[in-house]
């Protein structure tokens, strides 16, 4: 083999690791990393439990059902269905997520009998009591933010990269984010939530990570933490299907109260 194949057999081989790069810039490479790799997965569906635990550990459990849809050049499209218990069943939320626009989000309230647009002044408020905000249930775009690595580390056994991601829009919740990224399979593994301050506010940990259609990974468990109130949010997901056919008319604002 000759000096030139090496190189690109190199490069092939490990991207990050084979070219100098600024910490900005590999962070940003570990990001399109992950999005390329998950690219193509079209769409699925997927039911979840969703347990929200206060300070005191008194749980309350609710049943979800998700739809979501790829969109080429473009963020997903998802909505959101309550099942359980009486209280919220029949809320629907429907979230159309772009790439540098700010996002598309509706709430349908059956007490209410009405759709209610979700300013985005209003992303870093809680999501149906949980400990997730809104943005945090959008899909993660690329171009939302800006990268740095910091450092490379073992997370569980498991190298990891560590990076940090600071929001573009200036509504953001956050400050900042700390991702650990698995280094073989780049997937999030932790992530710590800054607040406005600059404080800790949160932790999200991904758990029991599957593989389907030989490619897409979803994590079974995601548990978000709140560190300043102590509550907690946990989403078992369960049932993932992919491909199932779904398109632009399932996530129509005008049909979403009929949302099934």
């Amino acid at each position: 083999m000759n000096r030139y194949m090496w190189i690109i057999v190199a490069l092939s081989i490990s991207p990050l690791s084979a070219i100098a790069l600024s910490p900005e810039e590999k962070g940003l490479e570990i990001a399109k990393e992950m999005n390329r790799r998950d690219d193509g997965f079209g769409d699925f569906t997927a039911t979840l439990e969703m347990t929200l635990k206060n300070k005191q550990g008194e749980e309350s459990v609710r049943v979800v059902r998700n739809r979501t849809l790829e969109v080429p050049e473009d963020g997903d499209k998802s909505l959101i269905i309550f099942e359980n218990p009486k209280v919220v069943k029949g809320t629907a939320f429907l979230s159309f997520t772009h790439k540098v626009e700010n996002d598309d989000q509706w709430l349908f309230l059956p007490a209410l009998k009405r759709v209610k647009r979700i300013s985005s002044s209003n992303k870093s408020g809680s999501f149906m009591g949980s400990e997730f905000a809104y943005e945090d249930i959008t899909s993660q775009e690329v171009e939302k933010y800006s990268y740095r690595w910091l450092r490379d580390e073992d997370y569980e056994g498991k190298p990891a990269y560590v990076v940090e991601l600071d929001p573009v829009d200036p509504k953001s919740g956050y400050t900042r984010q700390l991702v650990w990224y698995d280094q073989k399979e780049y997937i999030p593994l932790k992530v710590d939530y800054y607040d406005r301050k600059n404080d800790l506010l949160k932790t999200l940990r991904y758990e029991g990570y599957r593989q389907y259609a030989e490619k897409h990974w979803r994590a079974d468990r995601m548990t978000m933490i709140n560190h300043q109130t102590g509550k907690e949010t946990l989403l078992n997901w369960k049932e993932y299907r992919f491909k199932t056919g779904l398109s632009d008319s399932d996530f129509n604002k005008n049909s979403l109260k009929r949302a099934r």
